[in-house]
């Protein structure tokens, strides 16, 4: 167990055992649960399940090719999303809403979407940043390339080739540089949309108290994260810094899509009716 034996072997072992546990899920779901949608997406996990299996062992027989690799991570996530979206379905939560529930704002539920929609696009930015080798594409911050706003030209690209030539690290080329900048935007767009929602939660309207613990937790695990996407550039992508900012991210993702179900009318029909 040297040289990440142990890490790759752990993880094939956890997957396997997620794919035992989402086999049993599933049957469980097929011989217990009453509503078809609810059966349907035990079938939808075990299906994922097996299919990011095979893209597992795909990018291990081809070497870590950039598109398997980011289709296994942005499937990891999907994967997530169903089990979160199982979970709530049984629920009491779920069962006490059935029996009557006061509906949020139109605009809070738009806004609880969008939000949702764009973390899931930066994890999947996230995913070609991590497998086409540019996490430090932009190795400084808050500047980036040296300045205030980057100019995407060539003396750019020199200074930051210059600082990872001395940092011991393989040139980039412009098309990383840019991979690498569109995760920020993308992670300060994700900032003002969190503080808009929590204004509209808590100020414009009165949410109910699951939304806006929700709200809170959505908060606090986004601004972790932005602190640990910080301290991954300023400390070169320290092994634990850069897995937590991973982790994180995921927590992001089903923080954020627990606050659209919250949110959301628990009639499909009726949540379409609230983009109408």
């Amino acid at each position: 167990m040297v040289g990440g034996v142990f890490y790759e072997h752990g993880h094939r072992m956890v997957a396997t055992t997620v794919g035992f546990l989402t086999l049993i899920l599933a049957v469980f779901l097929y011989w217990k649960e009453r509503r078809l949608w609810v059966k349907k997406l035990g079938y939808a996990a075990f299906i994922a399940v097996i299919l990011q299996g095979l893209l597992g062992g795909l990018t291990v027989k081809l070497f870590l090719p950039p598109p398997v690799s980011i289709f296994h991570g942005v499937l990891a996530q999907t994967f997530f999303l169903l089990t979160i979206l199982i979970a709530y379905s049984q629920s009491c939560e779920r069962q006490q809403r059935s029996q009557g529930d006061l509906p949020c704002e139109a605009l809070l539920i738009k806004m609880s979407a969008i939000t949702f929609s764009v973390i899931y696009l930066q994890l999947m930015i996230g995913a070609v940043m991590r497998h086409t080798q540019s996490g430090l594409a932009i190795p400084d911050f808050p500047t980036m390339g040296g300045k205030t706003w980057p100019t995407f030209d060539s003396r750019m690209l020199s200074s930051i080739n210059d600082w990872r030539f001395a940092a011991n690290l393989e040139p980039v080329v412009m098309k990383q540089v840019f991979i690498h900048f569109l995760h920020r935007v993308t992670a300060l767009m994700i900032l003002i949309f969190i503080v808009t929602l929590n204004y509209l939660g808590t100020v414009r309207f009165n949410s109910p108290t699951r939304v806006k613990h929700s709200l809170f937790w959505l908060s606090v695990i986004v601004w972790v994260q932005i602190i640990l996407g910080i301290l991954t550039v300023l400390n070169v992508k320290s092994p634990v810094i850069t897995s937590l900012h991973v982790v994180t991210g995921a927590a992001t993702l089903a923080a954020s899509f627990l606050l659209v179900l919250r949110t959301s009318p628990l009639s499909l029909a009726k949540f379409r009716e609230s983009f109408a």
